[in-house]
């Protein structure tokens, strides 16, 4: 029985729950933005490329060839999920502000 009190204290200690969790949202967020810009922001882009493909667009100095569609798909991709963060975090504190002020208006 000892151990499963251990566990159990590992899990709390640690708040390996709140970590799936998290994870597991980051996860679900990630094909989310991925998604959206594949599927709606892509194809506005698309037709500003000379190469038709947004993500498979290539350029080359001599030998060397950059893959500048996967790279700013990858930044749009990142871009867009930043924003989407500040903004859900931003919408989070200003709640918990208002909460606070609530309370402290009733306390007195």
């Amino acid at each position: 029985m000892r151990i499963v009190e251990e566990f159990a204290e590992f899990l709390k200690t640690y708040k390996v729950i709140g970590l799936a969790v998290a994870f597991v949202m980051g996860q679900a967020t990630n094909e989310f933005i991925k998604a959206l810009v594949s599927d709606l922001i892509m194809p506005l882009v698309n037709p500003l490329v000379n190469t038709g493909d947004w993500e498979t667009s290539t350029h080359s100095i001599g030998s060397i060839v950059f893959k500048t569609g996967h790279f700013f798909s990858a930044f749009l991709n990142f871009f867009i999920l930043a924003i989407i963060i500040f903004l859900l975090i931003k919408t989070f504190n200003n709640a918990i502000n208002k909460t606070k002020k609530i309370k402290l208006k009733t306390k007195k």
